[in-house]
């Protein structure tokens, strides 16, 4: 049995699906946890509360962890909650973590991320650590003003960063929950090559088959947006990382070709994939 947590979003959601269709075993965990594939046990959950968390382990060997909300801030006990896991019978963690737990561990936005790292990796389960940049989806946000105005407005336009199409981080946490050699690997995940914001815009813009104009906004104007659906700290450190990139997080990695035996997909084949998105 394979638990999945954050099982309704961006990368838990398509990864319950996959694995479906090859015959796994499933336990979709989320606060209101709908939509399922067939066959897969729903298991409404909250990972700050370990007293909802310990039925839905039941029968489980294995554990995708996905954290989001408030558990990137300040809730919830790593050490307890991997106590809780082992406990339970389950003998392999996959962690969904992100590039900034190890490029940036003692900032407000990943410090938690860095936190539960530290706590799978002290357990004696197997582990993996999937650590993911940005996310090509994220331009989503741009979806309404382009289709109202082919407008994109977003900081930074000419820094460059391998956004990861998550598509690619579902493939890659489903290779290593079923297949063997992954234990104890950190693998970062981006796209095949650094692109800005310009870029993408330019690149949304062949999609559409339609000039889209790209408006720059200052930091204060990106924060105000980027708070109506995320954690304050949790912006500040992403407009960190899209500001002022380390060397680290400006780097292809290879681990997605690595893993796959293909390479990553661009930016470019995500926008050719998504553009009814943006119609």
């Amino acid at each position: 049995m394979i638990v999945i947590t954050g099982a309704t979003g961006t990368v838990g959601r398509p990864l319950l699906h996959t694995l479906a269709a090859q015959g796994a075993k499933l336990t979709a965990v989320a606060r209101h946890p709908a939509g399922l594939p067939d066959g897969v046990r729903p298991f409404a959950a909250d990972l700050a509360d370990l007293e909802t968390v310990r039925p839905a382990l039941d029968g489980a060997d294995t554990l995708f962890l996905l954290l989001a909300g408030d558990l990137l801030v300040d809730a919830g006990d790593p050490d307890a909650l991997l106590k809780v896991v082992a406990a339970a019978g389950v003998r392999r963690v996959v962690l969904l973590s992100s590039q900034g737990a190890r490029t940036r561990p003692d900032a407000p936005s990943h410090a938690r991320l860095k936190a539960y790292e530290d706590a799978v990796t002290r357990t004696d389960l197997d582990w993996t650590l999937l650590r993911p940049g940005g996310f090509a989806t994220n331009s989503y946000a741009w979806a309404p003003s382009v289709r109202a105005e082919r407008l994109v407005a977003a900081p930074f336009g000419d820094v460059a960063l391998p956004v990861v199409v998550p598509a690619d981080i579902t493939a890659v946490a489903a290779a290593v929950l079923t297949e063997p050699g992954h234990t104890g690997r950190a693998y970062e995940l981006t796209g095949p090559t650094a692109v800005s914001p310009r870029e993408q815009a330019a690149a949304l813009a062949d999609a559409l088959g339609e000039p889209v104009r790209f408006v720059e906004l200052n930091r204060a104007e990106a924060k105000a947006a980027m708070t109506r659906f995320m954690p304050e700290p949790v912006a500040e450190g992403t407009l960190s990382i899209l500001g002022e990139p380390t060397d680290d997080e400006r780097r292809v990695s290879p681990d997605i070709a690595d893993v796959l035996g293909r390479p990553a997909r661009s930016y470019a084949e995500w926008a050719a994939a998504n553009v009814d998105a943006f119609r």
